[in-house]
């Protein structure tokens, strides 16, 4: 991958997180979408591309503070 590359690369991941702290997630998803069009491996954009699909089906409190929270596991007995 070239630099030219990288840097769209993180210029749509910085756009994807302020959208998905607006909480747009449609636009913030588009945006990581078109990040890993361009390297499907980016860690970070795939990262949050899953987050913005579970908000947009669980949309998040209205007091959320941008932290993705994962539920604990119940104990095993």
């Amino acid at each position: 991958m070239n630099s030219a590359d990288k840097q769209k690369i993180l210029n749509l991941f910085a756009e994807g997180r302020r959208q998905y702290h607006l909480r747009d997630f449609v636009k913030a998803k588009d945006c990581f979408a078109s990040a890993l069009a361009i390297d499907r491996e980016d860690g970070p954009s795939k990262v949050y591309y899953f987050r913005c699909q579970h908000y947009l089906q669980n949309p998040p409190a209205p007091d959320w503070d941008g932290v993705f929270a994962v539920a604990p596991q119940k104990k095993k007995r």
